[in-house]
């Protein structure tokens, strides 16, 4: 075989855990593609074909990419780092591999991602890395040049900030189902007495506009406010398609043929504690949306 062909082979075999480590870096699918793209450059430049342990060698590869990236993105300020809705996964609710979705929402939840978002990239990386992805601080300590006791209080860090803004939240399917479900017909017959019983009282709502006239993300506390939204803002309490966002029932708004916006539903004690949508029209053309024609 070729010795490139060989590189390629040996690649490809890792880059869904790559791929995978990118992402709960990053929270954005686009730019985690670009940091696995990154790694296979530097992979067949370096020739590490040979290397004993090559998952870890390309995982330290992507890391190190990604808190460059994380750090540039901070420095430019160009995008919100509190509230920012990361880009999410959606899949077919068909019901099929729920033992599968299960693990999905767990580990890679649009509510964990965004409390991601708020922590500094050091504290990131070593989160990510070592409660995720279980690397030791001794190989986490030089990707961000600090020792490994060092590592192991940035991942602690994130980890109480993690704890302290992620609900107890539901992954049964068929439970979160039931909860949206009384979610959805409270918002469509107008029941504002209904929504109420289906909301947490400290509910929140974040919208991600994206750039343009209503840049950034607005966001709405409480369940009289936002059951009053659910009433008048169609996109919140119609969902349209429903599918899976990071493994948990969630929806698509459709108007007009088009998605309009992807709303994720995150439940906790047979509430709803938080909706999610992404409205961004540029971030939402990069989607793959497939799962709402399935």
């Amino acid at each position: 075989m070729d010795p490139q062909d060989q590189l390629a082979e040996q690649f490809e075999v890792h880059r869904g855990h790559l791929r995978a480590v990118a992402y709960r870096m990053l929270g954005s699918l686009t730019e985690a593609d670009d940091a696995v793209q990154e790694a296979w450059i530097r992979h067949s430049r370096a020739a590490a074909g040979d290397v004993g342990n090559l998952r870890g060698w390309l995982t330290t590869v992507v890391a190190r990419i990604c808190l460059d990236m994380l750090r540039s993105r901070r420095s430019r300020r160009e995008e919100p780092l509190e509230g920012r809705i990361p880009d999410p996964i959606i899949t077919a609710d068909d019901g099929t591999d729920p033992e599968e979705q299960a693990v999905l929402a767990d580990s890679v939840g649009l509510a964990l991602l965004i409390v991601l978002e708020t922590l500094a990239p050091a504290e990131r990386l070593a989160f990510v890395l070592h409660d995720m992805f279980s690397l030791p601080y001794e190989e986490i300590a030089p990707i961000v040049g600090r020792t490994a006791t060092a590592a192991r209080q940035l991942a602690s860090r994130g980890r109480r900030r993690v704890q302290g803004g992620t609900a107890d939240t539901v992954t049964d399917l068929r439970r979160h189902r039931e909860v949206l479900d009384a979610f959805q017909a409270a918002s469509q017959s107008g029941n504002f007495e209904a929504l109420l019983a289906v909301l947490d009282p400290d509910v929140v709502v974040r919208v991600d506009f994206g750039a343009g006239r209503r840049r950034g993300v607005q966001v709405t506390r409480g369940a009289r406010e936002v059951a009053a939204q659910a009433l008048t803002y169609s996109g919140l309490g119609r969902v349209g398609r429903r599918v899976l966002v990071n493994g948990t029932p969630g929806g698509v708004a459709i108007r007009g043929g088009r998605p309009v916006a992807v709303l994720a539903f995150t439940v906790s004690r047979g509430r709803v504690v938080e909706i999610d949508i992404l409205a961004d029209p540029v971030r939402l053309a990069r989607l793959d949306l497939a799962a709402i024609d399935s």
